[in-house]
């Protein structure tokens, strides 16, 4: 049995147009975890949501993980992910931009564990 692929074809502008994007990311701290930092939910233009967006510890700062699934022989793929270096490095950008944000903002307003720490609008 092969896999189908499709290819859905939509108008495209012209290729030194780029798209605008809008990234809606909200944070939510991790407590007592070595290397997760914090969760995040991201929203695209109000038209695609990725969940389980992660900010890790790493050894040259903190970085940007996408969900990801774990196979069989127990390699880890990610599920979702930025197809051109820009888009990947403007995603990376929202996400860590957010993360500092939550520093920043008045631990007041988290009224609950479940409220995020911070959403920013990029």
């Amino acid at each position: 049995m092969s896999k189908a692929q499709t290819k859905a074809t939509a108008p495209t502008p012209a290729p030194d147009t780029p798209l605008p994007v809008e990234y809606a990311v909200r944070i939510y701290p991790v407590k007592d975890s070595k290397y997760t930092l914090a969760n995040a939910n991201v929203d695209i233009n109000g038209v695609f949501a990725i969940r389980g967006v992660k900010v890790i510890r790493g050894e040259k700062g903190p970085f940007v993980a996408m969900p990801q699934y774990k196979d069989s022989r127990g390699d880890y793929h990610d599920i979702c992910f930025p197809c051109t270096k820009e888009a990947r490095q403007q995603f990376n950008d929202a996400v860590l931009d957010a993360y500092e944000q939550s520093f920043r903002q008045p631990q007041q307003t988290q009224q609950t564990n479940h409220a995020p720490a911070a959403e920013q609008t990029m």
